[in-house]
């Protein structure tokens, strides 16, 4: 029999030996009863800075021989099974075609690849070796290219963002998630992790790893195909239409998955024109904040900082401000770097990255100010335009050489003109240029964000570190509009199509766009049926 135990409490050096003293004491047995026991999830409680330590969940095969019987009282162990997701056994009568190849268009293609399906997936933008150079490009000598980039290509923009992962409630879906990340390379710990990483420089690879299996098991990848239009027939999918080497090409097929992602502004543009329905929706703009790793690190372990159990420190922040604004931190990176991650020309856009090590000297965290769809007339397009605004200022305030602009913690607050920067040395690349936040961002964000840093020092003493380095703008922490589609994932009034991913309105970070992508996959194979 097999079963789950929660709420483990484990000192920082703790060992195997340790987990079965554990074990043995809530279910009053011995360490012979035991035939295997794993992680299932390991969270770091650091509420008393003075008493930090590990809370583990771990899954227990007791031996045959066990005399254990679930008691009333153990409130802690239940009973386990794996949750275990079956792709539906059902094909297409022609491919279908995969639009993007992030986490959602990856997990649809694996997904539809395992069913015999035979996807042909269409990216814009180049593999992912490929991207890397235009990448470093971008980062070295502010050179664009607006299909390869940090948004664009193999991976999507989760594969130069760091590659945090949010599981959430681990249903049958994400675990095959999280189960086929470790198969493509992914470090094991994701499985258990309370607050799972896969790092940039691993998590390119491990998308190279899927993009072959879904090769090998009858999938076409094509790269440079940029996505145009879909053709219906009598309301139902009838072929999709791209361009290649500056030739247009028309795919016969009845089922299309829409993973653009949330930068794929031009593609958003034509897909409302011909007639997608869709809605404005809440998202975030604000800046990137930087502080020195051994400051987030003594804030948020104390006495504990540097012990060898722990890695670079994280947080997560949230206000709400008397003038209805909420304040979070959002995609927090530490020993990360903050990248260039605009997708179009005469724009300015910062993201946040790690390596797996996290040994980089800045902690760095987007700090976002919400904004609603009555910010901008509740027009489906508006929010983009917004956006691009403020990106295209960032530019120009910036001097227009991609260079983005930054400021002092303590200027900022005390709004004097930037002068110097402090002991915080800017990881952006290309370069920075000082400039306050006012010449690109609306008042409404930068007042907001001036009131969140009070609070935040509050309640996290030492955070208001006057050399901290803001800078910006962030803007694409997800899409501003979400495509309507109905019960079956499919868009609405549109037979075949199926709005996909972080870009459609309907996940939020990694996982939740792998999920979404399954969902969408198993939902078209289900429908063949």
């Amino acid at each position: 029999m097999t079963y789950k135990i929660t709420s483990l409490p484990l000192p920082l050096g703790y060992g195997e030996n340790d987990i079965t003293h554990a074990v043995c004491g809530v279910m009053d047995i011995l360490p012979e009863h035991i035939a295997s026991t794993r992680l299932y999830e390991r969270k770091l409680e650091t509420k008393n800075k003075d008493n930090i330590f590990y809370k583990l969940t771990v899954i227990v095969e007791l031996s045959a021989s066990c005399p254990y019987v679930l008691r009333h009282k153990d409130k802690t162990v239940s009973v386990y099974s794996e949750p275990r997701y079956v792709i539906p056994k059902a094909l297409p009568k022609s491919s279908p075609v995969v639009v993007g190849m992030g986490p959602a268009g990856l997990f649809a293609a694996l997904t539809l690849a395992r069913a015999g399906a035979a996807p042909i997936i269409l990216e814009r933008g180049d593999d992912v070796d490929v991207r890397e150079k235009k990448v470093n490009a971008m980062q070295k000598c502010g050179v664009l290219d607006t299909e390869s980039n940090v948004q664009f290509g193999e991976g999507g923009a989760g594969a130069f963002s760091d590659g945090k992962l949010k599981p959430g409630a681990m249903d049958e879906i994400r675990t095959f998630v999280m189960t086929e990340l470790v198969k493509a390379g992914a470090p094991e710990q994701i499985l258990y992790e309370g607050k799972p990483h896969v790092g940039t420089d691993k998590l390119c690879q491990t998308v190279k790893n899927m993009r072959r299996e879904i090769i090998s098991l009858g999938g076409r990848v094509l790269f440079r195909a940029k996505f145009q239009r879909f053709i219906t027939k009598n309301g139902k999918i009838c072929a999709a239409v791209y361009t290649q080497n500056g030739e247009e090409h028309t795919v016969e097929t009845e089922h299309i998955i829409l993973a653009i992602g949330h930068s794929a502004r031009d593609t958003v543009k034509k897909l409302i024109e011909s007639g997608l329905a869709a809605e404005a929706r809440p998202f975030g703009i604000g800046v990137r904040i930087e502080h020195p790793q051994k400051l987030i690190n003594k804030l948020c372990y104390g006495r504990f900082a540097g012990h060898p159990a722990l890695g670079a420190a994280d947080y997560k922040l949230v206000t709400h401000l008397p003038n209805g604004r909420s304040v979070y931190s959002f995609c927090m990176c530490p020993g990360g770097y903050v990248v260039a991650a605009t997708s179009e020309e005469n724009c300015v856009v910062t993201n946040g990255m790690s390596l797996f090590a996290r040994d980089g000297e800045n902690a760095n965290s987007a700090l976002l100010v919400s904004v609603t769809p009555d910010d901008f007339q509740n027009d489906v397009l508006k929010g983009i335009q917004l956006q691009r605004q403020i990106e295209n200022a960032a530019f120009k305030s910036a001097g227009a050489t991609y260079a983005a602009p930054s400021i002092r913690l303590c200027d900022f607050l005390q709004k004097v003109s930037p002068f110097s920067l402090g002991s915080v040395k800017p990881t952006y690349a290309p370069c920075v240029s000082l400039v306050p936040p006012e010449e690109y961002l609306p008042d409404f964000i930068t007042e907001s964000l001036r009131a969140s840093i009070d609070e935040f020092e509050a309640w996290m003493p030492g955070y208001a570190y006057g050399d901290a380095v803001l800078t910006g703008p962030e803007t694409r922490s997800t899409s501003p509009l979400r495509f309507l589609r109905d019960d079956s994932f499919q868009a609405v009034g549109i037979k075949g199509l199926y709005p996909c991913g972080e870009g459609a309105g309907y996940a939020g970070g990694i996982v939740s766009s792998a999920a979404d992508g399954v969902k969408c996959a198993d939902a078209l194979l289900k429908s063949c049926m």
